[in-house]
């Protein structure tokens, strides 16, 4: 089995700016300057980032502001939002916006998200056994996030 830690590549999709303007019009909001910037950033670095993280790549907005913004695209489907176990919660665009399915390495000691992607072969795999299990349970799945908890290379020396 292969895993690939990646960059994610927004090439294949038409034209973000668009995409996301439509679905914060569908949840009734803006698509202020302040919002493009945080989706500017997220596209950008194409990694899950931090709250100090963003704020450093656009020191022209206001913390208070960002952390609005976020939470108000986490909303309307822009962005997901990952949990971990450091004091900051890592941020990134949906995968509908990006068009590329992908799971996370989450460090317990540290808080870092890496980005990793799996074979098709297994993706078909989890999706089979994700299918049964919440068939068991008279549950519908619509789609499944793998994020592995354990320890980054640098936190594991």
């Amino acid at each position: 089995m292969k895993i690939e830690a990646r960059k994610i590549q927004f090439g294949a999709v038409k034209n973000v700016h668009d995409e996301v303007s439509t679905l914060l019009r569908s949840a009734g909001q803006r698509y202020t300057g302040s919002r493009r910037a945080v989706v500017d950033v997220l596209a950008d670095e194409g990694r899950p980032m931090t709250l100090p993280e963003i704020l450093a790549r656009q020191p022209d907005l206001a913390q208070s502001s960002a952390y609005r913004n976020l939470a108000e695209l986490e909303q309307a489907g822009v962005v997901r939002r990952i949990i971990t176990s450091d004091e900051h919660s890592h941020f990134e665009l949906a995968e509908d916006l990006t068009g590329h399915h992908h799971h996370h390495l989450i460090c317990r000691d540290c808080g870092a998200v890496t980005d990793f992607a799996v074979p098709a072969d297994l993706e078909k795999q989890i999706d089979r056994s994700a299918s049964a299990v919440a068939r068991k349970y008279g549950f519908v799945v619509d789609a499944h996030r793998l994020d592995l908890v354990g320890r980054c290379m640098d936190c594991s020396r």
